[in-house]
């Protein structure tokens, strides 16, 4: 009897505590059916895109090349969900172009060209290489065929490498091959599209008729509108500093300021014996000259190294050999030859797409400025040793007979032939020692060591003249 009522009163304890259980679950159960009911009535939110925008409103060149090439890897590192490139730009050079062309087809990033007002020449292509495109209102979109500085079409080499990376770009991003052809040939002939025998350029319209425009629209944001894109934000691209440094040096009166500088110190350095402040001034504006030049592709590894053999010549004319020679001349026709090619677009040796136009003007830049720091540096030396700070390194006073100062010629002629020790390097200039009496003189040739054996050769009414002498020579 015992058993039986424990046993029972088991079983309405498990059985009570079965159905609280259950019920619990239930109400569990219950509750999520509910979450999960009004959830899914609730309208659907877009996860919040990323934007990525670059403008693209200058030149086609090396400089925007490096600069895209910076933005799109920032884009990819922020994991950003599309790029917009606002492209105004009537093109540039072929090389800069192509290396751009390269990076948006091989992006992982969907990538939109926003045409706002011109995409000429090199503009087109990397329009065609982006995913889609779209054209404000009145903007066009073509004119690819690759000329000179001077607008005329190179030789056909270049046309035949431009064509083809206009048919194999558009069929990458499937649009019309033929069409991007006639972009650069007049030849191509398209009927109802380009039959005129005249590169072909298409304005908005035309280019959303024939599928190389997606739409027509006013603005980025417009865009993204026409992209059904609502939630996003909009990332711009900000320059580096390095960048503003080089887009600064580059500014046509900046490096006209430092080729002042370079040729000024260079002046001033050949007035003076020894090395100097504006040997080393002319060092640093040649480094801030060149520097920027190379990365944006202008000044070749030819015409640095050409700059710097001219340099080399007019050391070896300053410390080395007496008077102004070969070498002197030599060194100022590398350096302008230097400067002058620096300045223009040529490839390494080949000046295909270059004018003889440009030569001339870059030329006459140089000579202009070269002129120009001659007469400047003449001057402010005249101006500097009257200064109060200045004029403490110059002789200032005068020598008059009647307080018993004679002539150098009178003074220093008597030691020709007069036998001394040089007391300091000669290179050329330097000081020696005759009779324990100390005199400034310059070697006759080469340079002469502290110490050394010396002879005045001639005095020419300014400066004594030394050469070296063994011991065993008169």
């Amino acid at each position: 009897m015992i058993i039986n009522k424990v046993i029972n009163t088991v079983n309405l304890v498990m059985t009570g505590l079965s159905s609280y259980i259950s019920g619990w679950v239930c109400r569990f159960l219950t509750m999520i059916s509910i979450v999960l009911v009004c959830s899914s009535s609730l309208p659907a939110q877009d996860s919040l895109k990323l934007v990525y925008k670059i403008d693209v409103r200058e030149e086609i060149g090396p400089g925007i090349a490096r600069k895209m090439g910076t933005a799109l890897n920032e884009a990819l590192f922020l994991k950003a969900d599309l790029v917009i490139l606002h492209i105004n730009t009537y093109g540039g050079m072929l090389d800069a172009a192509d290396s751009i062309r390269t990076r948006l087809i091989n992006l992982p990033i969907p990538v939109i060209a926003f045409v706002d007002n011109n995409a000429a020449s090199a503009g087109a292509l990397i329009s065609i290489a982006c995913n889609k495109i779209y054209m404000r209102s009145g903007a066009s979109i073509g004119a690819a065929t690759v000329v000179d500085q001077s607008a005329q079409p190179l030789p056909d080499k270049y046309q035949s490498y431009m064509r083809s990376m206009m048919r194999s770009t558009a069929e990458k991003r499937g649009r019309d091959p033929k069409i991007a052809e006639a972009m650069v040939d007049p030849r191509t002939y398209i009927p109802g599209v380009n039959d005129s025998g005249k590169v072909l350029t298409f304005t908005t319209s035309e280019a959303i008729k024939n599928g190389y425009c997606e739409g027509q629209a006013e603005s980025v944001e417009e865009v993204l509108r026409m992209e059904k894109i609502s939630n996003y934000t909009i990332k711009n691209y900000v320059p580096t500093l390095l960048e503003k440094i080089i887009s600064l040096l580059i500014n046509p009166a900046v490096s006209g300021i430092l080729l002042l500088i370079l040729l000024g110190g260079i002046y001033f350095e050949l007035q003076t014996p020894g090395i100097g402040f504006p040997l080393l001034a002319s060092f640093i504006a040649a480094i801030l000259y060149f520097a920027p030049l190379y990365l944006e592709g202008l000044a070749a590894n030819w015409e640095i190294l050409l700059a710097v053999v001219g340099f080399a010549l007019l050391a070896v004319e300053i410390f080395v050999l007496p008077g102004f020679g070969v070498a002197g001349i030599a060194g100022i026709t590398a350096l302008v030859t230097a400067f002058t090619f620096s300045l223009i677009g040529n490839d390494g040796l080949n000046f295909d797409a270059v004018s003889r136009k440009d030569i001339v003007e870059s030329l006459a830049r140089v000579m202009i400025t070269m002129v120009t720091s001659i007469i400047i540096s003449y001057f402010l030396g005249k101006k500097l040793i009257k200064t109060s700070r200045f004029g403490k390194m110059v002789l200032q006073g005068t020598m008059n007979a009647s307080e018993g100062y004679v002539s150098s010629d009178l003074s220093l002629s008597i030691l020709v032939g007069r036998q001394g020790i040089s007391q300091s390097f000669l290179r050329p200039s330097g000081k020696i020692v005759i009779d324990e009496q100390s005199y400034s003189a310059n070697a006759e040739t080469g340079y002469i060591e502290t110490n050394k054996n010396i002879i005045v050769t001639r005095f020419d009414g300014l400066i004594l003249w030394v050469k070296e002498i063994e011991n065993n020579q008169l």
